[in-house]
C-alpha cells in the first residue's frame, strides 16, 4: 500500500461551467423561454506518489429547472470533447463513450472541458450530476492501482444559470481528501467528501512561498532535495480568519476546524519553496503549515503545525499571493 501523502488544492478535480446568455422565440400568446449556453470543464490538483491519475468520464447530466433530465453523453452528443480508448473493461476491451483523463495534467487553475456550448434553458436546476465509467486508475512507476467511484456517479446541488450574464462553475477535485487507499482494500477509492462545486465568480486561485530559512530552523523539515517531485512540507487552508492552530484538524482530524483544502510546498531546484491552489472560494481563511506529510485522510493524525497565517481570497479568479518568512 503507498504511503498517502496525498496532497491538493483539487487541488483536485475542477469541472468548469460557462453559461451564455440567448433568448428562444415565441409569440405573444406563448412564453418566452430564455436559454443559455453550458461548458463543462475538468481541473485538478497534484498528487503525492502517484505519477498519474486517470478518470473515465461517460456524461454530464442536468436536473430539473422543469425540463426533466438532461444527459449529455461523451462521444454521442456534438457538443462533448471526444471520447478516447483509455478506460478499458475486465477483458482488456475499450469502453465506448468515455473519455479517459489524467487529472495530473490539469492542476492548478487549468482546465480540460468535457461540454461545450450546449443550449439550456437558462435557471435554477436542482443537481448536476458527473456520471463516471469503469477504467479509471492510479499509475505509479510501471504499477496500474485501480481507482473506483462508488455508484460510478458524483452528485451535486444547485447550479443556476444567469439570463443576464455569464455563470461560471468549477467542480473542485481535492484529491489529498477525496482519494483514499483503505487498509485491506484492493486499489483507491474516490468518494465525494473534498469534491466541491465553486461558482467561478466568487472563487481565486492562491499562490504562496516558504522562506528556505525557516525551513532549515525548523526540526523535521528538508530543504534542497534532490527529487524535486517531493514536497518537502504542506500548508492546510481553514475557513476563517486567526483561528487558533491547537483548533485546526488534520485531514480526518477530530479537531474543531476541518480543512478546506491543502497543497504541497515543492523546491523549484534553485531557491523557492512553493506552493499553489486553484478555485478557492472568496473569504477569509487561516493557513497553516507543517513538515509532516503522512497524513492519513482515514485517520485522526498528530500533525503540528509550524505557523499560521491569514488571508483573503477575492473572487473573480483573483491570484491571492502569500509568504511564510522568518
Amino acid at each position: 500500500m503507498l504511503n498517502k501523502r496525498i496532497l491538493f488544492p483539487l487541488g483536485a478535480v475542477a469541472v468548469a461551467s460557462t453559461f451564455l446568455v440567448a433568448c428562444g422565440g415565441s409569440d405573444s400568446d406563448e412564453q418566452q423561454v430564455q436559454m443559455g449556453t453550458f461548458t463543462l470543464a475538468v481541473s485538478d490538483a497534484p498528487v503525492d506518489e502517484a505519477d498519474e491519475v486517470w478518470a473515465c468520464f461517460n456524461a454530464i447530466e442536468l436536473v430539473g429547472n422543469d425540463q426533466g433530465s438532461q444527459v449529455f453523453t461523451i462521444g454521442e452528443d456534438t457538443n462533448t470533447i471526444a471520447a478516447n480508448d483509455v478506460c478499458k473493461d475486465e477483458n482488456g476491451d475499450t469502453i465506448p463513450n468515455t473519455r479517459g483523463i489524467n487529472l495530473l495534467e490539469f492542476t492548478g487553475s487549468a482546465s480540460e472541458n468535457l461540454l461545450s456550448g450546449v443550449q439550456v434553458v437558462a435557471g435554477t436546476y436542482g443537481q448536476l450530476r458527473l456520471e463516471m465509467a469503469n477504467g479509471s486508475y492510479v499509475q505509479v512507476g510501471t504499477e496500474s492501482i485501480p481507482l473506483s467511484v462508488p455508484s460510478n456517479e458524483l452528485k451535486f446541488d444547485s447550479v443556476t444559470i444567469d439570463v443576464a450574464g455569464t455563470s461560471s462553475y468549477t467542480i473542485e477535485f481535492d484529491l489529498r481528501q477525496a482519494l483514499v487507499n483503505p487498509v485491506g482494500q484492493a486499489g483507491y477509492f474516490l468518494k465525494p467528501r473534498g469534491v466541491r462545486l465553486v461558482n467561478d465568480l466568487a472563487v481565486g486561485h492562491v499562490e504562496g512561498t516558504i522562506a528556505e530559512s525557516l525551513l532549515i530552523n525548523t526540526e523535521g523539515c528538508t530543504v534542497a532535495p534532490a527529487d524535486t517531485s517531493d514536497p518537502v512540507a504542506s500548508v492546510y487552508f481553514y475557513s476563517g480568519a486567526d483561528l487558533a492552530m491547537d483548533t485546526l484538524a488534520d485531514i480526518g482530524g477530530a479537531e474543531e476546524n476541518e480543512p478546506y483544502t491543502s497543497a504541497g510546498v515543492f523546491f523549484d531546484g534553485a531557491t523557492e519553496y512553493s506552493f499553489e491552489v486553484g478555485f478557492v472560494a472568496a473569504g477569509d481563511y487561516t493557513l497553516a503549515w507543517t513538515c509532516e506529510l503522512n497524513d492519513d485522510p482515514e485517520a485522526d493524525d498528530a500533525i503540528t503545525f509550524n505557523g499560521t497565517q491569514t488571508i483573503t481570497v477575492n473572487g473573480g479568479e483573483a491570484v491571492t499571493t502569500v509568504t511564510f518568512s522568518d
